[in-house]
């Protein structure tokens, strides 16, 4: 039986508007892909998530990728408020799990510098009852002590945990660990899996 529902936030409960975010910025289409390329597809992007390294490391590392973009990385860069915004279902969908007697925890890939600075796309965490963000923990996920993590932190059985999550990867490994499995692609189609599994909203 499922009475845990488990998170990830950036496509899920927050919308990652990131090309967006570049194109508010003033970047145009080719700058935007070069950036894109050289930042977060950048191996530099998990070890910030992670806390490994500082801002200015990061986006030096960006700069050695592309060079000749250096003023388009750090005008992307600099601030990041409003790269993450929430999802307007999220506090609802939080609010009506808990109210159904579920417990609600996140499990997410997320930067300090995001955390920090994007602080209106976590509206919905003083309803829930914990979870674990990357920075703060020194590993990302797929990564399964990542998963391990969450359920000794809380006292939790994989097998009472269902795992939304956009990132397919993401989904097969908490299922390697035990939970129940939700690859997100759109409210309407979490609704119904969560329904399939059990889990009806209060």
């Amino acid at each position: 039986m499922i009475r845990n529902v488990v998170f990830d936030i950036g496509n899920v409960l927050a919308d990652f508007r990131i090309k967006e975010f570049l194109q508010e910025k003033g970047l145009d289409g080719p700058a935007i892909r070069r950036v894109l390329k050289a930042s977060v597809m950048n191996p530099y992007w998990g070890r910030f998530e992670r806390g490994e390294v500082s801002e200015e490391e990061t986006i030096r590392a960006f700069i050695e990728a592309d060079p000749g973009i250096e003023r388009e990385l750090r005008i992307a860069f600099t601030d990041l408020g409003g790269m993450l915004t929430i999802k307007d279902y999220a506090i609802p969908l939080v609010r009506s799990l808990k109210g159904a007697g579920y417990r609600v925890f996140y499990l997410s890939n997320y930067s300090k510098k995001a955390y920090d600075e994007c602080g209106e796309s976590l509206a919905f965490m003083p309803f829930m009852d914990g979870g674990l963000v990357s920075f703060r923990v020194g590993m990302t996920k797929p990564s399964p002590e990542m998963y391990r993590r969450l359920l000794d932190d809380y006292g939790l059985r994989a097998d009472e945990c269902v795992f939304v999550d956009d990132t397919p990867e993401n989904v097969e490994a908490a299922r390697a660990q035990g939970f129940a499995g939700i690859a997100f692609s759109s409210y309407e189609q979490l609704v119904g899996e969560l329904a399939g599994l059990g889990v009806v909203l209060g």
